[in-house]
């Protein structure tokens, strides 16, 4: 154990250390390509396990589910993490990557709402769930065992490398995706949405494969020889105050505003250009997929230069540029992707007017709620098109209404009618808004000739250049922090809570936010504040590491 532990200080790399991490990181981009088809497709699968629902709660009901597995990610961290500082890092990984392909390989097979019910939806967010608990355990020990094996003073480089790999496994993903769609069609929304699920099937096997030749952590090895190992490793990162004050401050000065501004420049950019802009999906994913091509050496390049520089000042600046620029560069999106949003906005706005009393916040967790007022139901129609719009007060008990530029559309109260009846007046409605939407230049589509594909292609880059500085150094950073005899349960819950709520949800609450308000826009604060907490945070308490010795 000396002379790996010595090879480490020196600085060196053997051949056989760069294979491990090679093949860690590559089993990491598997796991995150099986996790990573959900968030694509939930559009379709609101569409084929939440069919019950209206298709705006059955869009949020079905990013709630994606959002699912990120919720148990923490306690995923909890139960790999004791096992990797137990057991060690090797056999952690065998398991949570079996657990994680399995469950991806079932949501492929499981039939839909109109053929099973409710058991459909309920097997859906079953084995979401257990890919939630794998992936927690996954990263903490990718983490941990590639910086094990690193040189002193190359810890950032190597372990960008595992950051790569996730943005490989999105990348996948995107590519998998975009053939089978132009492959079958309009086939891909009935049932080939699900090969990308049925070929996880393979990348398992190859993964199982490659970390069955894995050798466990040389600094593993050396402290569990000279019986330094925890026996306790959860009590001592969670009950002892001076490790959890230091969990603490990772959380909320590093992983929170890495996790929000991960998610916003890859998945919410990738929903704001489908969902609220109207792109069709081949091109929103081709511009993602583009930008992640362009931007994804940058991982590389800021962990190379956190070895110089620090791991701090790269994370702050990247989470302080996204929460000052994020506004402009979406407004830039908008501008550049679909511009008629923009000037049907400007020329003909459009006012819900309604007794603020009667509007709820149309956020529904298990999908059990119907909103039948008049101003969910305007508010509802407006948000499923995508159409920005204000709030207006109105005396109240009366009934909601829309106003698009100076047409006026009243909207109906659905609590005392039968469902025939409420489709009958739903139905009517909607035409009339949609009707009164045209008129004033709302498109019901992005027009493609209208699409600016190489500007939105520089912002959307933009943005994912922000992700590789928040997510570059911090593998590196999250190491450094604590002991080896609880660094993979320490390092891990941090980073779920951080990535699994903060950024797991973002999504959801920010989705939710947009209908609330009806600014397109409005969702943004969730990740600009969260973002500018970890600056504070960070820059006032958290330490630099580089220079630290992580064998202690």
């Amino acid at each position: 154990m000396a002379t790996t532990a010595g090879n480490l200080d020196r600085g060196t790399l053997t051949r056989s250390h760069v294979r491990v991490i090679a093949a860690s990181s590559v089993g990491t981009m598997f796991e995150w390509y099986d996790f990573y088809l959900y968030g694509s497709l939930a559009a379709i699968i609101a569409k084929q396990f939440f069919s019950a629902l209206n298709p705006t709660s059955a869009y949020i009901v079905a990013l709630l589910a994606f959002a699912a597995g990120f919720f148990v990610r923490p306690f995923g961290a909890l139960v790999f993490g004791r096992l990797g500082d137990l057991i060690g890092r090797k056999y952690t990984f065998l398991i949570t990557i079996v657990i994680m392909g399995s469950s991806t390989f079932l949501v492929g097979l499981i039939p839909s709402y109109a053929t099973i019910g409710a058991a459909a939806p309920t097997i859906l967010i079953t084995l979401r769930l257990l890919q939630g608990l794998a992936l927690g355990g996954e990263y903490g020990g990718a983490a941990t065992y590639v910086a094990e094996h690193a040189p002193h003073d190359r810890r950032g480089f190597y372990t960008s490398f595992i950051q790569i790999t996730a943005t490989f496994g999105l990348f996948l993903s995107l590519i998998v995706i975009l053939l089978c769609r132009s492959a079958l069609g309009k086939e891909f929304d009935d049932w080939g949405w699900r090969i990308p699920f049925w070929l996880s099937f393979f990348l398992l096997l190859i993964s199982v494969y490659i970390r069955l030749q894995l050798q466990e952590s040389p600094l593993f090895q050396q402290m569990m020889a000279e019986g330094k190992g925890s026996k306790a490793p959860l009590s001592e990162s969670f009950l002892r105050w001076s490790n959890l004050r230091i969990v603490l401050l990772a959380l909320f000065g590093a992983t929170a505003g890495e996790a929000v501004v991960w998610y916003g420049g890859q998945f919410y950019a990738l929903f704001f250009l489908s969902q609220t802009l109207k792109l069709d999906a081949v091109t929103a994913n081709l511009l993602i997929a583009g930008a992640l091509l362009i931007a994804t050496p940058f991982f590389v390049v800021f962990g190379w230069l956190s070895d110089r520089i620090g791991r701090k000042p790269i994370v702050m600046a990247g989470c302080l540029l996204a929460a000052l620029t994020y506004f402009p560069l979406f407004q830039g999106l908008t501008h550049f992707g679909n511009p008629a949003i923009e000037a049907a906005s400007t020329s003909h706005p459009v006012v819900v007017v309604a007794d603020p009393a009667t509007c709820s916040f149309q956020f529904d967790p298990v999908g059990k709620k119907v909103f039948t007022n008049s101003c969910d139901i305007a508010k509802s129609a407006l948000t499923k098109a995508g159409v920005p719009y204000r709030n207006e007060a109105a005396p109240a008990g009366s009934v909601a209404a829309v106003k698009v530029g100076d047409t006026a559309i009243a909207s109906f109260e659905g609590g005392a009618l039968d469902p025939a009846a409420f489709k009958t007046q739903n139905e009517a409605f909607a035409k009339a808004l949609g009707d009164a939407l045209k008129t004033a230049g709302y498109p019901s589509k992005a027009d493609p000739a209208q699409v600016n594909a190489p500007m939105l292609l520089v912002l959307l880059t933009i943005l994912v250049i922000y992700v590789t500085m928040v997510y570059g150094p911090i593998a590196a950073w999250l190491v450094e922090l604590f002991p080896t005899r609880i660094r993979y349960s320490s390092l891990s819950l941090p980073y779920h809570i951080g990535n699994g709520w903060f950024g797991g949800f973002l999504p959801t609450v920010s989705f939710a936010l947009v209908a609330w308000q009806g600014d397109i826009y409005f969702g943004l604060w969730y990740a600009v504040i969260v973002a500018l907490i970890t600056v504070v945070v960070g820059s006032l308490f958290l330490r630099e590491t580089k220079d630290v010795d992580i064998s202690r």
